[in-house]
């Protein structure tokens, strides 16, 4: 590990998904701050991401942004409110760890999780990552279900029609001109380009989303259901 940064000063992060709103930002930012508090910890940054726990960590802005503060402040904690806002993946969890080790910091949790370096700790951390993989499996298999039921009675289980396409009625149409950003999305995947320099390429070539500017979570929200 590179020479450590203040074990009083951490980076916070915090991390909500459409797919899992059990604890939603204000109630993670209150957690943390009451655990430093309590800590007698400095939190000198904030940053957000607004996406799955799936989702690898370089195409979490808020996350690599985080990582970038732990270094400028030399902040020795990278804290979440739970371990799952840190990911929702065990090889995620690990691979943020790792990253947050190489910037000289330990990635802690406000719910109290042991960071002790111990194989017992280190198998409780692994074991939490693994609960909460199999957690987002269980809310996934949930709402697939639900899906199917809507779409077996005929209903509309969406309000918005999925890129590629526009509603005219109850009708799904093609819509040529989001088709071909689709494809072109594809494309640079295909590249290797990670989702967040997708997004700057689209929105420096100033192709626009239906929201105005593309985000990670607007591209991965787009690719997983014209799939």
């Amino acid at each position: 590990m590179k020479q450590a940064g203040d074990p009083k000063v951490a980076v916070a992060i915090v991390r909500v998904s459409t797919e899992d709103q059990n604890l939603g930002p204000e109630a993670q930012r209150a957690a943390i701050t009451a655990w430093a508090e309590r800590s007698g910890v400095s939190v000198l940054s904030w940053h957000e991401d607004r996406l799955s726990g799936a989702t690898p960590a370089e195409d979490r802005p808020g996350l690599l942004a985080a990582l970038e503060a732990l270094r400028q402040h030399r902040a020795g904690l990278l804290v979440a409110a739970k371990r799952d806002r840190i990911a929702r993946d065990v090889v995620i969890a690990a691979t943020v760890e790792q990253l947050a080790r190489d910037a000289g910091a330990r990635v802690v949790t406000a719910d109290g999780l042991t960071v002790d370096d111990t194989p017992e700790a280190a198998l409780m951390r692994t074991l939490m990552d693994a609960f909460a993989a199999y957690e987002r499996a269980l809310i996934r298999a949930r709402t697939k279900a639900a899906l199917r039921v809507k779409r077996a009675r005929g209903e509309r289980y969406s309000r918005r029609a999925p890129l590629g396409f526009r509603l005219e009625g109850a009708r799904l149409v093609e819509d040529a001109p989001e088709r071909a950003v689709l494809e072109r999305v594809r494309s640079m995947r295909s590249e290797g380009f990670s989702l967040a320099r997708v997004a700057s390429r689209l929105n420096a070539e100033g192709l626009k989303c239906r929201g105005g500017r593309w985000h990670v979570t607007s591209l991965a929200r787009a690719l997983r259901r014209a799939a």
